[in-house]
């Protein structure tokens, strides 16, 4: 199957110029362009995809120095503009964090593609045979900040899957995004796939995330990654279905049962291993008998971490600052972390419920039934036993790469990657019957 890449010059008799000073006009020829795109990759093999995600991957690699030098200069205006070390930190890349984006890219193209995946399928009494097939959801939006790998992750996830994609990031990384973008479509040019399937808004006017968001008919779901501000936008303005998680307020409990090695390890790892993610733990529980919490409060302030705490936890750490209510419900981002003394697992489970966001939580403790309570109990996209809340990611996962997570609980929860990015249609097979 041969497809020809559109030319990009002109549309609808208006010069693309015209185009890009009018969000409207623009998301519109886009949604138009992409919803054609979405049509033809939509019927590619599993194995043509594959070979333009290799080629796109290839790409990247060999434009190098090319997105290397963008994120430079987006780095120096980032700093120039005061962004906080945390936003940096996401905007950053570097050649192993390149190589790791190529990496996933090759991943995605390996894994199994869920489209025509049957989902089940039964014979009705009169004979008829029906089947539940995974399908794509059409043209997927996503509108990001900062992290200039989720346009590669989000590119190769939808074109796997069969769906076209919009990207809309942030003006802190936009000639990253720009230079990424362009190294992708030239793989897909390679490999013959029409490079609309992946289009990158070009232009940082704010107006054009008002217009994805009022885009319905063009963009069948928008996917925010990015601050509380963003997705709050979004969530509230769309007239499209929306994906996507408001904060990321991770709990991580050390239960009266759990081994002291382990908790100073997987406590300290879940909050300052890269303290910008949203699987980045914000709030420590530990249980009243938790024999040893002083060692654990002293290794997270040797790493750099800012303590605000209970008066359990005053008493216990002299360098910890009183926590406030908000402090409970504070999506940090920061090398800070609140600290909670409560009572033993139900206490852990009641504070969660109380002012967790539904992304991450997890239990360390040697006590299968305790954790098993813990597990069952929390209404969260991810619970976890013995293990640091950063592992909630979509290549952690195996799923490849992610496309965000999500913490509602219709359509996908948890890392979003192949499957999360379909939908289904019944395929009814009979062999000539008539309903009486």
């Amino acid at each position: 199957m041969r497809f020809c890449v559109v030319p990009r010059a002109r549309a609808k008799g208006r010069s693309m110029s015209e185009i890009t000073s009018d969000p409207a006009a623009l998301v519109a020829e886009m949604g138009r362009r992409a919803r054609k795109a979405a049509a033809q990759i939509s019927r590619l093999p599993s194995s043509h995809k594959c070979r333009a995600l290799t080629a796109a991957a290839v790409s990247v690699r060999s434009s190098a120095n090319t997105i290397l030098e963008a994120n430079a200069k987006d780095l120096d205006d980032g700093r120039a503009n005061g962004l906080s070390p945390a936003m940096l930190d996401r905007l950053a890349l570097n050649p192993e964090r390149l190589e790791a984006m190529a990496a996933g890219i090759e991943a995605v193209a390996q894994l199994r593609d869920p489209i025509g995946m049957v989902i089940d399928e039964a014979i009705r009494p009169n004979g008829l045979k029906l089947s539940r097939v995974r399908v794509p959801l059409g043209v997927v939006g996503i509108i990001y900040e900062s992290r200039p790998n989720v346009t590669a992750d989000a590119a190769a996830l939808c074109l796997k899957s069969g769906n076209a994609v919009i990207l809309r990031g942030g003006s802190e990384a936009s000639r990253s995004n720009q230079a990424i973008h362009a190294a992708m479509c030239a793989g897909l040019a390679e490999a013959d796939v029409p490079v609309d399937a992946i289009q990158l808004v070009p232009t940082t006017d704010r107006a054009a995330v008002g217009a994805m968001l009022a885009a319905h008919g063009l963009i069948d779901i928008i996917v925010p990654r990015g601050g509380k501000a963003l997705v709050a936008r979004v969530q509230q303005d769309a007239r499209v279905p929306v994906l996507a998680h408001l904060d990321g307020i991770c709990h991580t409990y050390i239960d009266g049962d759990a081994d002291a090695a382990k908790a100073r390890q997987i406590a300290v790892n879940a909050k300052m291993r890269r303290t910008g993610v949203c699987g980045a733990t914000e709030t420590l529980l530990i249980d009243r008998k938790y024999a040893e919490p002083q060692p654990i409060l002293k290794a997270l302030i040797e790493a750099g971490c800012a303590l605000r705490g209970d008066a359990f936890t005053l008493a216990l750490e002299p360098r910890a600052e009183a926590a406030t209510d908000a402090d409970w419900q504070t999506e940090y981002l920061d090398a800070i972390c609140s600290v909670c003394f409560v009572d033993g697992v139900e206490g852990a489970i009641e504070h969660i419920a109380k002012y967790g966001s539904g992304h991450t939580d997890s239990i360390v403790t040697e006590n299968q039934a305790t954790a098993e309570t813990f597990l069952n109990a929390v209404d969260s996209a991810i619970v976890m036993h013995n293990a640091s809340t950063q592992f909630a990611d979509g290549a952690e996962f195996g799923l490849g790469a992610e496309i965000g997570i999500a913490t509602g609980r219709l359509h996908a929860r948890g890392p979003v990657a192949l499957e999360g990015l379909t939908t289904y249609k019944w395929m009814v097979r009979g062999t000539g019957q008539t309903r009486p």
